[in-house]
């Protein structure tokens, strides 16, 4: 249907600017599983404030309108319900007891044959997996179908469509968005069920939940703990060091592999030795705010490690090389350099704005993206007026004023990017300043052309440099160190009943950690050593474990999730039995999942997972990744460890 609702439209374009602007890409997956018209109820994943609706709302299959439920009170007045129905809302009377009351603003946007957008969770928050899913959109589902009968409504029946809104990082600026839209589910499996008494009511809706539930958790990341997340997000890293390396499509499938092959215990018999190494170093990225990719990307010369005898003159020429790239990152392009300027000020309050809310990660993003929005509010119109002070308040000035200020926010954009093409008339020109100064960075940046990749690269580089040529006494003694090999695990949300918490399709759920309390970030001259030592250690960790896994024969298998088994392994249901009872009668039925090893390896493999490879004779990495602020002493390995030497062999060497 048209979309007349102007105030909505007005609002989801704002809201597609903020998402266009602070995400680097929004994949929609599973479009084709939309309707073009007809009554449709949309159960979305809430895990990040107000950006899930803007999501939602913005990149929405054929540019349907949204309606989301309000508060019924809030329409008393006339002038608020007018903007109330023009933003897309819908009243829900949440006082009355009365279901056909209750939901009788949903009824009659469904009628004329319109989209209502619910997150059946019923708040947002931050856990390792989806916690609870109610039941109010299966209620909604199966009283408008009641409703519609009674009243001979002809036409589509109402169908809901589960969708899952994933992030790579979410709170994280130029980070991804994955939103893929499940199958539809029609109500006529539950119709004549719920067309009975009150309790069989309940268990149509109870059952139509589950299947809203089943298709969400297929289509986002669930982990038992937060450990094995933070641990398969670290594998996942090594396995492709290059940011955007993953093909969207598959980036919840791969990552739900790492999380299940993570949850097997008996994997491998090193593997409490792997999940220590990779989360010692997931941890030390957090507390430095440093990610694999970017130290995994950089090139430094022999000449610049401080263990081996270079003459001051060589060191210093390529040290004036690295300053050089320095200035020719920043100053790559005068039209990505002026609109940086513009924009300085939105960066550091957005940076301000999420501390506000630090032990919140689903509210660091939209506080970002507010803040930002109000002040970049203030800072286009007063850069219009100065600008058309400037052109003496002309009409003519008046256009090109409007014109320079929209160049500049949207070449800001896509330069930081590196997605920029100037326009036919200067192409030329443009390529050739490009190339320029892509090949003013040497052999340090090349091979990719993302602006914000580049400015992280070059800052990293540099605490490197400062990290290692600093004098080993500056570095932190271990005792100290230990705070920060420990990660950060989010409070609970006081918002989720426990009692209900999702289980579906998991392995058993571990208890979590108690929460860490605020830290001073550490400098990074005097822990850079440990990073890049932790780095030696994963990376061999890692081709450790993969090495094990692969010499345990074609039969070996680990757990999956339900959906993955089903897909490429096998499900089978067990008897297990009640707590505390003997008896066969109180015997339940557990479905469990199994994929085999080999075919575990082979599908992350076929998604471009490049293992590292333990070999015989030690092969020379690089030097960065193998220095260690400390000697070499061993540390106790856990049981069946072995003392196995493993040694490193970099990305760019030798890979299967």
């Amino acid at each position: 249907m048209s979309d007349t609702k102007t105030l909505h439209r007005v609002i989801r374009r704002l809201a597609g600017w903020s998402v266009w602007s602070f995400f680097t890409e929004v994949r929609v997956v599973g479009a084709e599983n939309v309707p073009k018209d007809g009554p449709i109820i949309v159960t979305a994943t809430h895990h990040n404030m107000i950006l899930d609706p803007a999501i939602l709302s913005s990149y929405f299959p054929h540019r349907r309108v949204l309606n989301y439920w309000s508060k019924a009170s809030l329409f008393t007045n006339p002038v608020l319900a007018y903007i109330l129905h023009s933003s897309g809302n819908i009243p829900v009377d949440r006082k009355s007891k009365d279901r056909q009351v209750l939901f009788q603003g949903t009824f009659d946007t469904l009628a004329r044959g319109e989209a209502v957008a619910l997150f059946p969770e019923g708040t947002s928050y931050t856990e390792p997996r989806i916690m609870q899913v109610k039941d109010g959109a299966a209620w909604a589902a199966l009283e408008y179908t009641k409703w519609a009968d009674e009243r001979g409504l002809e036409g589509p029946e109402v169908k809901v469509i589960p969708a899952a809104i994933v992030y790579t990082n979410k709170s994280k600026y130029r980070s991804d968005v994955i939103m893929e839209f499940g199958q539809p589910i029609s109500m006529g499996e539950y119709k004549e069920e719920f067309l009975g008494d009150e309790s069989t009511r309940r268990t149509a809706v109870k059952r139509l939940t589950r299947a809203i539930e089943g298709q969400l958790v297929e289509t986002t990341i669930n982990a038992p703990d937060w450990e094995t997340l933070y641990i398969a997000r670290m594998a996942r890293d090594l396995l492709w060091e290059k940011e955007r390396s993953i093909d969207l499509n598959d980036f919840a499938a791969v990552s739900q592999t790492l999380v299940d092959l993570f949850s097997t215990k008996d994997a491998t018999v090193n593997y409490k030795s792997v999940r220590r190494h990779l989360l010692e170093y997931y941890s030390l990225l957090q507390s430095t705010h440093l990610t694999n990719s970017v130290l995994a990307s950089l090139h430094l010369p022999a000449t610049l490690s401080p263990t081996r005898p270079t003459p001051l003159p060589s060191r210093l020429f390529t040290l004036s090389i690295l300053i050089r790239d320095t200035l020719a990152v920043l100053i790559r392009l005068p039209i990505f350099f002026l609109p940086l300027l513009l924009h300085l000020p939105v960066y550091i309050i957005g940076r301000r704005a999420a501390r506000l809310s630090e032990h919140e990660e689903e509210t660091q993003a939209q506080n970002k993206v507010v803040f930002s929005l109000l002040l970049l509010l203030l800072i286009y119109p007063a850069t219009f007026w100065i600008l058309w002070a400037v052109l003496s308040y002309s009409s003519t000035g008046a256009l090109v004023a409007a014109l320079t200020v929209w160049a500049f926010a949207y070449y800001h954009t896509r330069l930081v990017n590196g997605r920029f093409r100037p326009p036919s008339v200067s192409r030329v020109y443009g390529l050739l300043l490009t190339n320029v100064a892509l090949s003013s960075c040497g052999g340090y940046f090349m091979g990719d052309t993302d602006n914000y990749v580049h400015l992280k690269r070059v800052v990293a580089a540099w605490q490197v440099l400062v990290g290692v040529w600093a004098p080993k006494r500056w570095d932190l003694p271990l005792t100290a160190l230990a705070q920060y090999k420990t990660p950060h695990i989010p409070a609970e949300s006081p918002w989720i009943e426990r009692t209900r918490s999702s289980t579906l399709s998991l392995p058993a759920q571990a208890t979590e950690p108690p929460v860490n309390f605020r830290r001073t970030r550490p400098a990074w001259g005097r822990i850079m050593r440990h990073v890049l030592h932790a780095r030696g250690e994963a990376v061999r960790a890692i081709a450790s474990f993969f090495a094990h896994l692969e010499t345990q024969g074609d039969e070996k298998e680990v757990v999956a999730s339900l959906h993955l088994a089903r897909r490429f392994g096998r499900v089978e249901e067990v008897e297990a039995a009640s707590e505390g009872s003997e008896s066969p009668g109180n015997e339940n039925i557990e479905t469990k999942g199994y994929r085999r090893i080999s075919e575990v390896i082979a599908f992350l493999k076929s998604k471009g997972a490049k293992i590292p490879m333990l070999e015989q004779e030690e092969i020379e990495g690089r030097w960065d990744v193998a220095l260690s602020s400390e000697e070499a002493t061993p540390t106790p390995s856990d049981s069946g460890d072995g003392d196995e030497s493993l040694v490193w062999v970099p990305s760019n060497v030798e890979m299967e």
